[in-house]
């Protein structure tokens, strides 16, 4: 299944419907919150701030991510970095390598929107093992203490460019 990560003002009006569809896990949603709500903040946040985009499988949506620089970087990140927010996988497809294959491309669509970029950061939660584990595969580093997040302590990761 080819697979491409695309910025959100690129989709259809046929995937602009297929994204506002996708639903994580009912478990996941605290921690990467809904489609809605992500669109919501691409919507409303300052002009290039935040860029949304979707991972199409066979040109269809069928995962989601937004990455933020300022004003809108969090006050844990480096100001030479774009963090990864509200990574969702539609609970569909989830199991597939979908969240691989968005974390894969997403160096390279971040250097297209900023290439100044010195890399990519990211909180996740400590207890989240499985995203823990792929995050370290594809190369990321533990990059500062654990914080206090919305739901529980946090661990930030990096990837240096």
């Amino acid at each position: 299944m080819a697979t491409r990560l695309v910025p959100y003002e690129q989709l259809d009006s046929l995937q602009h419907a297929r994204l506002l569809q996708l639903q994580v896990q009912p478990g996941q949603q605290a921690f990467s919150g809904d489609i809605h709500g992500a669109l919501h903040t691409l919507m409303n946040a300052p002009e290039g701030a935040v860029k949304g985009l979707a991972l199409l499988a066979d040109e269809l949506p069928v995962a989601f991510l937004l990455l933020k620089r300022p004003p809108c970087l969090p006050a844990w990140a480096d100001a030479d970095s774009a963090t990864l927010h509200a990574l969702q996988v539609d609970r569909k497809v989830q199991g597939q390598g979908f969240g691989r294959a968005c974390l894969q491309a997403l160096p390279a669509a971040a250097r297209q929107f900023w290439p100044e970029l010195k890399g990519l950061m990211l909180a996740v939660d400590r207890d989240n093992q499985v995203a823990l584990g792929l995050y370290l595969k594809l190369g990321w580093v533990e990059s500062g203490d654990a914080y206090r997040g919305r739901v529980g302590y946090e661990r930030r990761m990096a990837l240096v460019f």
